[in-house]
């Protein structure tokens, strides 16, 4: 049972609106603040001026907690990264890699507006100089799948691989965007009809399924596709590999008992 710090926040008050109300000014309630800020209108609006404004103190008293704005971007990607949980304890990394995606995606639709932060800040900041929670999920996925056998170069690759797709995933689902949801036929709700049919033939003949778009399924059948790639091909760390263990039993590598490592 967790016990709760002697005078924290208690009947489910958080920590920054005891912050707010006691008029201290800390990292988390500045980084509360500029992601309320970002989720409402966008990364463009933050600014340090407006976030002084936000915790209503001067922008010399934000330099004390936070450098510069780079930091608090930093800040922002972290607040929503460590809320993605994932349990290195599972057998079943496979379908625990496949909820890690889903809560991915979750969190990147309550959040669409940072999601710009979630994919690029990787590529501002060197790897040791980011915010611990920004690495958390790295190193708990490194942790599932090194103690479910996997090599650690070949776990560092399945990261990679996964969170490059997750990145285009929830990209590519942000951007499909119904003009006219009224509307029942599927090329005026895309707003498809501006484009030529000779130029365009193919977009408009798939209109239906571009204006049905269900980011879940979508995600599930990349998985799908991603997963049974990965098993097939990577190596364990005692040396043997997915392919190997499944011609030994004359099975496939897609048969859920040989998806966990030997």
């Amino acid at each position: 049972m967790t016990q709760q710090p002697t005078g924290g926040p208690s009947d489910g008050e958080s920590s920054e609106a005891l912050d707010r109300k006691n008029g201290q000014i800390t990292r988390s309630l500045i980084l509360r603040s500029a992601l309320e800020i970002i989720d409402r209108d966008g990364v463009d609006a933050l600014s340090m001026r407006r976030l002084s404004d936000a915790v209503n103190r001067d922008t010399t008293v934000l330099y004390r907690h936070l450098p510069n704005k780079a930091a608090v971007l930093d800040g922002v990607a972290e607040i929503v990264l460590s809320q993605l949980a994932v349990d290195t304890a599972d057998r079943d990394w496979s379908g625990q890699l496949r909820a890690v995606a889903h809560r991915f995606r979750a969190l990147a639709l309550d959040h669409p507006k940072v999601v710009p932060l979630l994919v690029t800040r990787p590529l501002a900041t060197p790897l040791g100089q980011r915010p611990p929670g920004t690495l958390r999920p790295l190193e708990n996925i490194l942790a599932l799948l090194t103690s479910n056998g996997f090599a650690s170069k070949d776990a560092l690759r399945v990261y990679r691989v996964l969170f490059a797709y997750l990145h285009g995933h929830i990209l590519t689902e942000l951007q499909e965007v119904i003009e006219r949801p009224e509307e029942t036929d599927h090329v005026l709700q895309l707003g498809l009809h501006r484009l030529p049919i000779t130029e365009f033939p193919h977009i408009r003949s798939v209109a239906p399924a571009l204006a049905t778009y269900d980011g879940a399924a979508e995600l599930d059948r990349g998985l799908d596709l991603l997963l049974t790639g990965l098993t097939a091909t990577l190596t364990y760390a005692d040396g043997t590999s997915c392919t190997t263990t499944a011609a030994l039993h004359d099975r496939s590598c897609e048969s859920p008992e040989l998806l966990r490592p030997r």
